[in-house]
């Protein structure tokens, strides 16, 4: 199914203007810590005070852009039965404000339904981008066909003319040992499946049959507060004392907590605890091993989002989410799960190879930023870019931590041998060399399975950022193409990542398709750098290199 493409309104009225200019009275302040160094942890981030501070100062710009919603409502020319639900308030440094809202309709949840506003300083409406443009007039009292038992009554607006439905939630557990939570939408008129989704975003489906791998890791001597990792070496840890050691607790950083779940597939765990102060030995045989890598990668993640991104962690609310390792029984994959706000991984093939690398635990909290801006669907095009998002910003995560054991590349899950033949699972530059990505963009791509439809946004990533051509970073070589034959000069990472970020937060909305996915990041790099900069130019031609135009 193809999700309905975001559209700009160019309303500029003045009694809308003025309904929208009460609503971006007050706004979000990012919030930003310095970046980490080598194989030492990264620098503190800013006292929890701080942290506690904008994360009150946000509740309170939602709570008042709240108070106005139903005016906003009025000034966008909603019906009576529509009310907006603000979601998060952003402000740009020249004073726009993005505020994102959720809609209901006669009280029911509108799949589709969300919205985002962007109100110039001086109070006049410049766009909207709606995940649909349809007008909502659904009959919502009488359905012809009785729900199935649990399931609640919604209306469903991702694509084509908006209809009463009625949405289930299974939940099983896959072949593999993923937990499964699948929402299956159904015209309450007619029985019919419109729609379905996976609620839990599991981010490293392997392309190839495993084989065991060889056990990983070197035993090192610590000093207290530090840990001997899987992947990374040795990393200093923050933790907190208790009332028999120390806990895995860092409370510099929303109080993020690294779990044992013991072989278990239910439940939060065991909190880890060390007597010392020192954990883990670098290898899969010490259970600390892999929370050493989890609580690490937490950490970095935390600190890539504050200083880069000036966000005060997943939710921009301050508050940590937590990880659980050692997921089930040689379990080879790793999840989000938005319910508990939670990291879960499993040691991989015979155990041997917990899926805990930098890029990894990157790349499954940005399932939760993800969630918690645009919340892109989990299914056709939007899907993809869910999981590219996690893709770029896991591998922007990875260089910013500059460790020397795990240098930065454009390869995903280069460490934990997840083919058991010490490939990586993805590769950006040209992402079909893992057998099943798609390079560019074509008719089918909203078809494909997320994780390798995902392939067209993670080649345009790697060209905005390195350009085309053979090259070698930290010595990996690289060889990228386009569909076109075209030469791309990339602009940089920093200036990569802060685009697509921007147009995740602020444009792109749950049922984005790559289509429109080319117009926020247009936008978004307009606003970072200006609309004639090269960054713009670039944005463009990357985009046209992967064959969406």
């Amino acid at each position: 199914m193809t999700p309905h493409v975001s559209r700009k309104s160019s309303a500029r009225v003045t009694k809308r203007a003025a309904a929208l200019a009460a609503a971006a009275a007050m706004v979000v302040v990012g919030v930003q810590a310095g970046a980490g160094t080598a194989t030492a942890a990264p620098e503190k981030a800013q006292a929890p005070s701080a942290s506690a501070a904008a994360a009150a100062v946000r509740a309170n710009d939602i709570k008042s852009a709240q108070a106005d919603a139903a005016s906003v409502a009025r000034a966008l020319g909603l019906g009576a039965g529509e009310k907006l639900i603000v979601r998060d308030v952003i402000k740009d440094a020249d004073g726009t404000v993005h505020t994102r809202y959720d809609r209901t309709f006669d009280g029911l949840p509108v799949l589709g339904g969300d919205l985002v506003t962007h109100v110039a300083k001086g109070g006049k409406l410049k766009s909207i981008d709606k995940a649909t443009d349809a007008k909502i007039s659904v009959p919502t009292t009488t359905p012809k066909l009785k729900s199935a038992a649990g399931a609640r009554k919604v209306i469903f607006a991702v694509s084509g003319k908006p209809t009463l439905a009625f949405e289930t939630v299974k939940s099983s557990v896959k072949k593999d040992g993923t937990p499964s939570r699948l929402h299956t939408i159904t015209d309450a008129a007619t029985g019919k499946t419109l729609y379905s989704f996976d609620e839990i975003d599991d981010g490293f489906k392997a392309g190839k049959a495993p084989k065991a791998p060889a056990k990983g890791g070197s035993g090192v001597k610590l000093k207290a507060g530090s840990g001997a990792s899987m992947y990374s070496g040795e990393v200093a840890l923050t933790t907190t004392k208790g009332g028999s050691g120390f806990e895995l607790t860092d409370g510099e950083r929303g109080g993020h907590k690294t779990y044992d779940l013991k072989g278990g597939q239910s439940g939060t765990g065991t909190l880890f605890t060390d007597a010392d102060d020192k954990w883990g030995n670098g290898k899969a045989d010490d259970a600390q091993t892999a929370a050493v890598d989890a609580a690490y990668g937490a950490a970095m993640t935390w600190d890539f989002y504050k200083a880069e991104l000036g966000r005060n962690g997943i939710a921009g609310d301050g508050k940590a989410a937590y990880s659980r390792v050692h997921y089930g029984k040689a379990y080879v994959n790793a999840f989000w799960d938005d319910s508990c706000f939670c990291m879960t991984y499993g040691d991989g093939i015979g155990n041997t190879h917990p899926l805990t690398a930098i890029d990894v635990a990157g790349h499954e909290m940005s399932h939760g930023l993800t969630a918690a801006t645009a919340n892109l669907e989990y299914a056709g095009e939007s899907g993809g870019l869910n999981e590219a998002t996690s893709d770029i910003l896991g591998t922007a995560v990875e260089f910013f931590a500059k460790n020397t054991t795990d240098v930065g590349d454009y390869l995903i899950g280069e460490k934990i041998d997840i083919n058991g033949d010490g490939s990586p699972l993805r590769y950006m530059d040209k992402p079909s060399k893992d057998g099943q990505s798609l390079d560019y963009w074509d008719e089918k791509a909203g078809d494909v399975d997320v994780h390798y439809s995902s392939g067209i946004a993670n080649h345009f990533f790697y060209l905005l950022a390195e350009g085309s051509g053979a090259k070698e970073i930290n010595g990996v070589k690289y060889d990228s193409p386009t569909k076109d034959g075209s030469k791309v000069t990339g602009i940089g990472q920093e200036k990569a990542y802060k685009i697509w970020y921007k147009a995740l937060s602020t444009y792109m909305t749950s049922t984005t398709d790559y289509k429109a996915a080319r117009e926020a990041t247009l936008k978004a790099a307009t606003d970072l750098y200006g609309a004639d900069g090269v960054e713009a130019k670039t944005v463009a031609a990357a985009w046209t290199g992967v064959n969406v135009k």
